[in-house]
């Protein structure tokens, strides 16, 4: 009895070296699986996340299921895109915890002007482009943001929440110092997109948008705006037709087939921020390469 209670008392003394218990995890709700990337990169085993959404999904428009709308309700710390990214989100409950709006820590883009079209149609986003994480450079700051949001809620653990911002921001200089190189060659080229959501990607990585596709979200250009579109990519010389995975398939080899532009689906969410560049440079540079 005695030695079974000494090795007892020895597996709980290792234990409480070890991980954050999950009783010791802030609890933490995002509403894309981007922002949930960011706050693991920073909280690591002090933080429990969830995304509200997957990144095969439409951001725009989820069903909320009943056990997350629970989460939501009870995470002492929610994380979101702002702006109207999320529309959805204000007909949920209102959290009890603290609400992050990242929005709020970047540079915007397409705040000053409505975002418009060929029609001179403005996008139903109001208040600027949503979309600032597809500039990796926006994570500094975002991360800043987080790493604040979290040791107010763990205050002992700032330094950890720093310790770990700052070797997540190592790796993704290093990374995104490699993917500026790889497609220096190609700064300047005009590309069409279907989803008006690269602007931030863009500016970076040194593409110039010529034009996007549809009038507003998941709405097909009219037979005019089609024709003009068609008319401003051939003259405009454009090679890269740029998609979302859930882009109209027909829209998008129509105007493929019509222009002789190269359609390449970039992704414009995932699981692991890094990866997500990644993988996006590598379709990218495959779609730049001439045949």
């Amino acid at each position: 009895m005695i030695r079974f209670g000494l090795v007892a008392l020895g597996l709980l003394a290792a234990a409480s070296l070890g991980p954050a218990s999950a009783q010791e995890r802030a609890r933490v709700v995002a509403t894309s699986p981007d922002l949930r990337s960011l706050v693991e990169a920073v909280g690591g085993d002090l933080v429990e996340v969830e995304s509200l959404t997957r990144p095969e999904q439409d951001p725009h428009s989820i069903e909320v299921k009943p056990g997350q709308i629970a989460r939501l309700r009870d995470a002492a710390l929610v994380v979101r895109v702002g702006l109207d990214h999320e529309p959805w989100l204000a007909r949920l409950s209102a959290p009890q915890g603290r609400v992050l709006d990242l929005s709020k820590s970047v540079r915007l883009l397409q705040t000053e002007t409505p975002r418009l079209r060929v029609e001179r149609r403005a996008h139903v986003h109001a208040y600027g482009n949503t979309h600032y994480w597809l500039d990796p450079r926006n994570a500094e700051p975002m991360t800043a943001a987080i790493a604040s949001a979290l040791a107010a809620l763990r205050p002992a653990e700032k330094v950890r929440f720093e310790e770990r911002r700052e070797r997540f921001l190592l790796r993704l200089r290093e990374r995104s110092s490699q993917w500026e190189s790889a497609l220096k060659a190609h700064h300047g080229t005009k590309v069409v997109v279907v989803h008006d959501s690269w602007a931030y990607f863009a500016e970076r990585f040194g593409l110039e948008i010529l034009a996007a596709a549809e009038p507003h979200p998941g709405v097909p250009p009219s037979p005019a705006e089609l024709s003009a579109l068609l008319k401003r990519m051939r003259e405009g010389g454009v090679r890269v037709l740029i998609a979302d995975p859930h882009a109209n398939p027909a829209l998008v080899r129509q105007i493929a087939d019509k222009s002789g532009a190269k359609p390449v689906t970039l992704l414009p969410s995932g699981a692991d921020y890094i990866e997500l560049f990644e993988e996006n440079l590598r379709r990218l540079s495959a779609g730049l390469r001439p045949d």
